[in-house]
């Protein structure tokens, strides 16, 4: 899947593939947020702004009562389907950002997908009911490409409106063929700490506002009072608010890491040296590894770095699947270089049990880490010793071909729209070699100049 932008914050033009591991890296105020919000607000919002055309099938249905549909007719429009759907997603972009409509008027964002991969051997089935009634079924076996829609009561009997059977239809089509191209998204925000320690606080915000609603005058508008204090805030914010305060809730669940890896949730417990718990009065306490009686200490009581990685823990937890799309906004936050690296670390071992992630980063370590994990992925006795003597795991190494590094840079580029080329933010492809690793010269720069500083420093003097 590609991503094109134009005119998106700093970005005049701009593109990136989502890997199975993509990097944005780079300096302050480049462009990198905004693109990974962008994509966060697709991916979470595609199955609303995505519209399939069966009006004719609707009739068929209507008139013969069973209907095939070949879905192979829908994947051939994949792109068109999408495309329109990105047009109407840009109309949306303000409400992701939590901005204005004139920040967006020149805006446009794509997305490329590749419908070679999408598999049709899946079965798919479904019955809408209405109180004691079956009024229609959709089904696909794994052998077929069609969906085949059957009415189970006479249109006589039980008037079925046309809306609904476009709804299930269209449902049905798109998680068929589309759910396989867009990855189920969760994001942690740079704002995650702060959502971390006022967790509490936003409901006791919600409730406020609820009891205005109740004491407002008739003419007051109930929906304007309940989210004018949600509406100065970009959706993955939102999220992520949305997601700490439902941790009691989110808690009973499992996922397939805890179900088949604990291994990968001890690691993370080692990286945050303890554990988080939620009581079921919703009172949530991070619990250090200090003898037989830990302390519990509250949020706001716990290290930065704890604060930093909550969501993150409780979504490997509680809900991670393979397939989903793992996005860390600055993953490096308020973490120490070990642990940094230890991060970069968890992260290859969620790549290798089918997790994608993206991240924004301004960390050396993070990108040193991941070069280490490269290099050591080579059938090569030395590399197997050093492996061991320094504590890697197979499962940890990591395949250049998975990663996808981009710089966020200014560039000298001609712009859609422009007669001549311009200095401006975009993003630049990073090499990456399969024996020495990720190229980041965004940081290698940077790391240069200290070093010539500290030399001339040490040896300058006459």
């Amino acid at each position: 899947m590609k991503i094109k932008i134009q005119n998106l914050g700093v970005l005049k033009q701009a593109e990136f593939t989502l890997a199975d591991l993509t990097i944005i890296c780079g300096g302050n105020n480049t462009g990198k947020t905004y693109a990974t919000y962008a994509l966060f607000g697709f991916l979470s919002t595609w199955e609303q702004i995505l519209t399939i055309d069966v009006d004719d099938k609707i009739q068929q249905l209507l008139s013969e009562g069973v209907i095939r549909i070949e879905i192979q007719e829908y994947i051939k429009q994949t792109q068109q389907i999408v495309a329109k759907g990105c047009q109407a997603y840009t109309e949306e972009l303000p409400t992701i950002f939590a901005a204005t409509p004139e920040r967006f008027k020149k805006t446009k964002f794509d997305i490329i997908v590749d419908t070679n991969n999408i598999n049709l051997k899946t079965q798919f089935e479904h019955q809408i009911m209405f109180p004691g009634v079956e009024l229609f079924s959709l089904n696909k076996n794994d052998d077929s490409t069609e969906l085949v829609v059957v009415l189970l009561v006479e249109q006589e009997k039980v008037k079925i409106p046309t809306e609904v059977l476009n709804h299930f239809i269209t449902e049905a089509l798109k998680e068929i063929i589309f759910s396989q191209l867009f990855p189920k998204p969760f994001i942690a925000s740079a704002e995650r700490t702060g959502a971390a320690i006022f967790r509490k606080e936003l409901d006791f915000t919600r409730n406020r506002l609820l009891k205005k609603i109740g004491q407002a005058d008739y003419r007051i508008n109930p929906r304007e009072i309940l989210f004018r204090g949600y509406q100065d805030y970009p959706l993955p914010v939102e999220e992520n608010v949305e997601f700490t305060r439902e941790l009691e809730t989110i808690s009973k669940q499992r996922s397939f890491l805890y179900n088949d890896y604990p291994e990968v949730l001890n690691d993370f417990a080692d990286i945050i040296g303890g554990e988080y718990t939620v009581t079921p009065s919703d009172q949530l306490y991070y619990m250090p590894k200090q003898g037989k009686r830990p302390p519990k200490l509250s949020m706001l009581e716990s290290s930065s770095a704890v604060r930093s990685l909550l969501d993150i823990g409780f979504y490997l937890k509680h809900e991670a699947q393979p397939g989903d799309l793992l996005m860390v906004d600055e993953p490096e936050l308020n973490l120490h270089p070990e642990n940094q690296r230890r991060v970069a670390r968890l992260f290859a071992r969620l790549i290798n049990l089918g997790i994608k992630v993206f991240i924004t980063t301004h960390s050396d370590y993070i990108i040193k880490e991941l070069n280490t994990l490269i290099m050591l992925n080579h059938d090569k006795p030395h590399l197997k010793r050093i492996a061991e003597e320094e504590g890697y795991q197979k499962e940890e190494l990591i395949s250049a071909e998975k990663i996808k590094v981009y710089i966020a840079e200014e560039k000298l580029m001609q712009p859609k729209g422009y007669k001549r080329k311009i200095k401006c933010p975009t993003f630049t492809l990073a090499n990456i070699d399969p024996e020495m690793g990720i190229e980041a010269r965004s940081f290698d720069t940077t790391i240069e100049e200290m070093n010539r500083i500290q030399e001339a420093i040490a040896w300058g003097e006459d």
